[in-house]
């Protein structure tokens, strides 16, 4: 999974967070939407990276300007497959058992 934040502008109420999250929902592989208009900061969860490009003509569709995009990825996996995935990394983080 990854998470990726985005900051919109012009949205003011419940209905502007509405259109957003609909429009975002539509790109592929979107698990969840969640929007803060106070802030102007969209959270999107999907099953893989999304293309910035797509998530802004999703907002603009919606009637918005994406004018951030803050692109954070977050590792769902067990220690275990991770610590698969880094054996004989010299880069290995601490606590990580290398072969």
């Amino acid at each position: 999974m990854t998470e990726s934040s985005y900051t919109v502008a012009g949205m003011t109420c419940g209905h502007c967070a509405t259109f957003v999250t609909e429009e975002i929902e539509r790109i592929a592989g979107v698990t969840a939407v969640t929007v803060d208009v106070d802030s102007g900061r969209v959270s999107v969860t999907s099953d893989e990276g999304l293309d910035t490009e797509d998530v802004r003509a999703a907002v603009e569709e919606a009637g918005y300007e994406l004018t951030h995009a803050n692109r954070s990825a977050r590792d769902d996996r067990t220690p275990a497959a991770t610590e698969r995935d880094h054996r004989g990394d010299p880069h290995a983080g601490p606590g990580e058992r290398l072969p």
